[in-house]
């Protein structure tokens, strides 16, 4: 991925000036306030750092909004609130938060641990140590859930994908919120009249 460079429009703080009315100053001055008068305020470049922890407030906020409506849902289907969030060495305008994680049954596997994240773009989830392949850095986001087990001797402590379920790993992966919404949900049913009511959502 290329390299980029980011810049701040208004100082860190710098509240936004109010705007003249323009008929008040015509009558005041008997002049119209014209656009080349104004002057272009100077950029000031970013460190990846700075745009890095924008980048992260702005995920968790997500992150937490969506653990929010989840929990609203129904009462016998609650998730743990477990978020963090990670952006990218080459982009830090790119990330990903965990938003919850837990456990549930699948058809051919009992009590799979799993982790539902939101990334603020779209790729494909690796089949290798590297996480993301494919990244496509537009105006888009991806919710998927995968799969997890502790990881090896080495960092036993340390949750890594489990690929022998799924695709993969991938529980899900989608770009449309009410799909993640319903699969997440799904996922935290512990009985089939629950999941009878999730399968509702319209």
């Amino acid at each position: 991925m290329s390299k980029f460079r980011y810049y701040a429009t208004k100082g860190p703080g710098q509240a936004l000036a109010p705007a003249k009315a323009v008929h008040t100053n015509f009558l005041r001055t008997g002049r119209i306030a014209r656009p080349e008068e104004w002057v272009e305020e100077e950029r000031r470049f970013l460190t990846h750092k700075e745009v890095a922890e924008r980048t992260g407030i702005r995920l968790e906020n997500a992150g937490k909004m969506t653990h929010q409506r989840l929990n609203k849902f129904h009462r016998n289907i609650r998730f743990p609130k477990i978020i963090f969030h990670k952006t990218l060495e080459s982009a830090p305008h790119l990330g990903y938060v965990h938003v919850t994680a837990s456990k549930t049954d699948l058809a051919a596997h009992k009590d799979v641990t799993w982790g539902f994240y939101i990334a603020n773009f779209s790729a494909e989830i690796a089949a290798d140590d590297h996480f993301f392949h494919h990244i496509s850095p537009g105006y888009s986001r991806m919710y998927f859930a995968v799969a997890m087990k502790n990881g090896e001797e080495a960092a036993p402590l340390q949750q890594v994908i489990n690929r022998e379920i799924g695709d993969n790993g991938v529980l899900f992966r989608t770009a449309t919120p009410m799909t993640a919404l319903k699969n997440v949900l799904m996922l935290g049913a512990k009985n089939a009249e629950l999941r009878k009511i999730v399968a509702a959502i319209g």
